[in-house]
């Protein structure tokens, strides 16, 4: 299992894209995304990781990636490569947000999990 560690103050951006989704085209919709960060997004230049969520209610995935600096994920949305992968993700989408962060607190329970 890959492990993520996310930190405060942390030098990384942080895009969080919101994707509403028909009930029925959840799993197709988390499905594109990892074949995009597969085959595209990790092997741009600056990206850190990323993470793919489904709401239990099956109506939202959200798309949590890091990446080193602003400007990384500017070339990234010019890559035409990322652009397709993109695409393919907006046309089964209902809608999107995305928006870029920066990590101002990071709480844990202080228990180990192992």
């Amino acid at each position: 299992m890959t492990s993520v560690t996310i930190s405060a103050p942390a030098p990384v951006v942080t895009l969080i894209n919101v994707f509403t989704v028909a009930a029925d085209q959840q799993e197709a919709v988390v499905q594109a995304l990892i074949r995009a960060t597969d085959e595209v997004m990790r092997h741009q230049p600056g990206f850190v990781s990323a993470s793919i969520h489904k709401s239990l209610d099956g109506t939202k995935v959200t798309n949590y990636a890091q990446w080193r600096e602003k400007e990384d994920v500017d070339a990234m949305l010019q890559d035409h490569v990322a652009q397709r992968h993109m695409n393919e993700v907006a046309a089964l989408a209902i809608g999107f947000e995305p928006s870029l962060y920066t990590v101002e607190s990071v709480q844990a329970d202080g228990t180990s999990a192992e």
